[in-house]
């Protein structure tokens, strides 16, 4: 897949749902892809670049050499923070203090979203919605820059997807959060409608997957 062409087609979606393309960052996730595809990215003008797995993180990162601004956007096991501390940029999963504060300890001030499950899906993490205020605050304690709010939407429709979507923006607006994190390929317009600011994109972008890419290939 062009990664140039399907760049013009996410900015295309992103203008026809209403978005302005100044203010809505595309993060380009990359995982199950080798390196080469992020030095893909990079070419098509793109300097975000998003990924799930500590140690392709790492390996990528350590073959691409150029300015990267990883975020991170799995599920983080705590024993993996220092693993990947020295590359990430934004932290867009911290869903528990526990996590929260490994994250402080091995890189003081990072920038980090929280995120909240407005799935009620165990597997997708996230924090509930009555207690993203706390984890905030807790956050906040830990001395970490908290930009905004991340979400995964659920598999449903339109009207489903917004109404999660909404709730994120209201729990932003009222902690007074910049960032909200919100769409995917598959969800991208109506996260626009409901005011998104950074969508991660991968399939439309970079192509289908193959699974999480190891150490040196």
């Amino acid at each position: 897949m062009n990664v140039t062409e399907g760049l013009a087609r996410v900015r295309s979606r992103i203008v026809d749902a209403g978005g302005d393309l100044d203010r809505i960052r595309i993060v380009a996730v990359t995982k199950g892809h080798p390196a080469e595809r992020v030095r893909d990215v990079l070419g098509a003008g793109l300097v975000d670049v998003g990924e799930s797995y500590a140690q392709e993180l790492v390996a990528k990162a350590e073959q691409v050499e150029a300015d990267v601004r990883w975020h991170f956007l799995g599920r983080l096991q705590r024993n993996k923070v220092r693993q990947v501390a020295g590359f990430v940029d934004l932290w867009q999963s911290v869903d528990r203090l526990s996590l929260a504060a490994e994250i402080a300890r091995h890189a003081p001030g990072a920038a980090v979203l929280v995120q909240v499950n407005v799935t009620a899906l165990e597997h997708q993490g996230g924090c509930p919605p009555e207690r993203v205020a706390a984890v905030v605050e807790g956050c906040r304690d830990l001395g970490l820059d908290v930009r905004g709010l991340m979400a995964i939407a659920p598999l449903a429709a339109d009207d489903v997807v917004r109404a999660a979507f909404a709730t994120v923006r209201e729990l932003a607006d009222r902690l007074d959060l910049p960032e909200r994190s919100m769409g995917m390929s598959g969800d991208l317009e109506a996260a626009v409608a409901e005011g998104t600011t950074m969508v991660r994109i991968g399939t439309d972008l970079v192509g289908p997957r193959s699974g999480p890419q190891t150490v040196g290939k």
